[in-house]
């Protein structure tokens, strides 16, 4: 987001607020296993936490929300942000830029998103994703280790941690073509400011793989849900249940998949393409 942001923030006749969206009750980082996992049919049910008031000046001509994804979702702050009465005032009628880091599945978070910025009478204009460093076999060992010891440097044969420095760095790019937009009122327009600039690109191997995990959160997150309140004992019972699930999907289910994907793609070439495009709207590859 600073990357991004830098051009807009040091063009003179622009101004730019950055806020903070803050949780009222931290969450914990490092997480512990049992805190990771205790939030997971809040995050796929879209059932927000309280946040702080961020602090708004006048109206603003564009908002660049940045967000990371929490099981398939938008993260449960961005989500009770976003379904407060605050955020209805501030995003109504206003064209937005969302920005995504996450590990390599994003496309379920952001059709959420889409439906919540619809909500709020918002206008989706661009989206840029940022997607971790390495294979996706080597991000299911990287990032959880990440999540849950706070360590992201790279070890044996696995990569750095997160997206990648480099990546990052070429970030500026957006603000640059974002600059040169609202000084030209293209914010104004239904059209996407960021095209030809790489801000999106969809693994098509992984569109089928995703849409069966979300399947899957849905169930196990009302089973959860519904066997008690967060970090009651019978909550922990069933995520303990439901991690075991998981692990036993991720090493068989999911490469089976992804294989038998990648042997019928050649068949449907066509379709798939059609569906990577529309996920890389508005502002495409």
């Amino acid at each position: 987001m600073d990357k991004i942001t830098a051009p807009l923030a040091q063009y003179g006749a622009m101004e730019c607020d950055f806020r903070a969206i803050k949780p009222v009750v931290p969450y914990p980082y490092p997480w512990s296993f049992y805190s990771f996992f205790n939030v997971f049919p809040e995050a796929v049910l879209l059932d927000g936490c309280e946040v702080e008031p961020i602090e708004v000046e006048g109206e603003y001509d564009l908002i660049i929300l940045g967000y990371t994804v929490w099981f398939l979702s938008p993260s449960i702050p961005i989500t009770g942000f976003l379904r407060s009465p605050q955020a209805r005032r501030l995003f109504n009628n206003k064209p937005v830029v969302t920005v995504i880091a996450c590990r390599d599945m994003w496309l379920t978070a952001q059709e959420k998103m889409k439906r919540l910025l619809a909500d709020l009478g918002a206008r989706l204009q661009d989206n840029v994703v940022f997607t971790d460093q390495g294979k996706s076999l080597y991000t299911f060992i990287t990032t959880p280790r990440w999540m849950l010891t706070g360590r992201k440097d790279a070890f044996w044969f696995f990569p750095k941690a997160g997206v990648a420095d480099e990546v990052i760095d070429s970030a500026s790019r957006f603000g640059n073509r974002l600059c040169s937009g609202l000084q030209n009122d293209e914010e104004q327009k239904d059209a996407p400011m960021l095209s030809g600039l790489g801000a999106v690109n969809v693994n098509g191997k992984l569109i089928a793989t995703e849409r069966i995990a979300h399947r899957s959160f849905l169930i196990w997150s009302r089973l959860i849900k519904k066997a008690g309140p967060q970090n009651s004992r019978r909550r922990n019972v069933i995520i303990t249940i439901y991690a075991i699930f998981l692990l036993t999907l991720v090493l068989t289910v999911v490469p089976l998949n992804m294989i038998i994907r990648k042997l019928i793609y050649p068949f449907r070439k066509k379709a798939m393409s059609k569906t990577k495009e529309y996920y890389e709207q508005p502002s495409g590859s």
